[in-house]
């Protein structure tokens, strides 16, 4: 079963579903289902996430802005239109040096 606020067929933008905010990270679901879904992050500059390990295998997109991450001690930079992967367990954070909003594509292996 797909957990979704979104109608299948239905066209939208997807960078204006999330907006960032000075207080904190922001994260909306855009569906999800047994096997992973995708997540959209949306960062004000200078906003992070601490070190985590990855809960699934990971498509990490930027969609817009720029954001440094960094997995197993070692930091990528992505900008508009990167994407990189990430396996599942793998340790990782992630620091906005723009404001950016990032696509998160989890798949459960």
């Amino acid at each position: 079963m797909i957990n979704t606020d979104y109608k299948f067929g239905e066209v939208h933008n997807l960078a204006s579903q999330i907006e960032t905010s000075a207080d904190r990270v922001h994260f909306k679901q855009i569906f999800s289902n047994d096997n992973g879904g995708v997540v959209l992050l949306a960062f004000k500059a200078g906003q992070k996430l601490d070190e985590h390990l990855a809960p699934a295998e990971l498509m990490v997109t930027v969609l817009e802005g720029e954001i440094v991450f960094t997995m197993i001690d070692k930091p990528h930079t992505l900008r508009s239109g990167e994407f990189m992967l990430v396996g599942e367990g793998v340790p990782h954070s992630v620091m906005a040096t723009a404001d950016s909003k990032v696509m998160l594509t989890k798949i459960k292996a």
